[in-house]
């Protein structure tokens, strides 16, 4: 299933995809899409209902954050080889953590706001994990049961804030529209390989990245299994696992957004992102 949130900010109901890629009113059936709908058997609820009898919605409406209520907003850094090459920095020997703030959370083609004092405005094309149930020390045999399904994250990153401004990398990720995601969550059954997905992301309509989640160097499921360790993951917590090359910081010289300019990004079967630069 397809699952999204549509309307205007605030206020969004839930909402699936039909087989003709149109919009159904969900909200007869559930109240929101988060965490208290995310488990197997409420999942498995919205599954059998005939969704054709549904609604249908207008198709320019907005479409809002696929999930509500998110509690932890997490996101691994240079989770590419090559990523990490084109930023100068070591391959990590453990998953690199940090959080980002669930203030930042925003539509899929909500506006981009570059932060006063910006001057490194830069994009990242992510595959989201959704939690589905609550998990502490997961094995990791058993770590793909907590997922709920997958998502298209743009982990927008203020390089200078990020890097240059002392402390960890949390300041330069959590700036308010620093984290579109959607369009959809897609329920796990219908990602037969989350490690086989393509994944890109154009600027103004120039390709910057292009890659594949087969070159990720930990995979959702280890992801999962091993935040658990550490934390308690909740329904609705959100696991961003890291971005192929091609960001702005990596070109040759570095190239940065500003007013005006358009992000587009996507994930093969998980819709399409697209975000004008505003300034705050």
């Amino acid at each position: 299933m397809k699952l999204l949130r549509y309307g205007i900010t605030g206020q969004e109901r839930p909402g699936i995809l039909d087989a003709q890629n149109r919009i159904r009113d969900l909200s007869a059936v559930v109240s929101d899409i988060d965490g208290k709908i995310l488990n197997d058997e409420a999942l498995k609820k919205i599954a059998s209902i005939n969704i054709e009898t549904l609604a249908i919605v207008e198709s320019s409406v907005r479409i809002g954050p696929c999930v509500n209520h998110v509690g932890k907003f997490i996101c691994i850094g240079l989770n590419y080889a090559d990523h990490a090459a084109e930023s100068g920095m070591a391959v990590p020997e453990e998953p690199v953590v940090f959080m980002k703030a669930t203030s930042a959370i925003t539509g899929p083609n909500d506006n981009i706001i570059k932060p006063r004092n910006s001057t490194k405005l830069d994009w990242e094309v992510e595959l989201g994990v959704v939690i589905g149930k609550h998990a502490s020390y997961v094995e990791l045999e058993n770590a793909m049961d907590y997922i709920a399904g997958y998502c298209v994250i743009n982990d927008v990153s203020e390089r200078n804030f990020q890097l240059e401004r002392g402390g960890q990398w949390d300041k330069g990720k959590g700036c308010d529209s620093f984290g579109p995601i959607g369009p959809y969550l897609v329920t796990k059954d219908e990602v037969a390989d989350p490690l086989n997905l393509h994944l890109w992301l154009k600027v103004n309509d120039k390709t910057f990245q292009n890659g594949s989640t087969k070159h990720m160097v930990f995979g959702p499921v280890f992801l999962v299994h091993y935040l658990s360790q550490f934390m308690s993951l909740q329904p609705g917590d959100i696991i961003s696992t890291g971005t192929p090359p091609g960001v702005g910081l990596g070109q040759r010289p570095p190239v940065y957004l500003n007013e005006g300019d358009v992000v587009e990004l996507g994930i093969a079967g998980m819709g399409v992102q697209r975000q004008i630069v505003v300034n705050a």
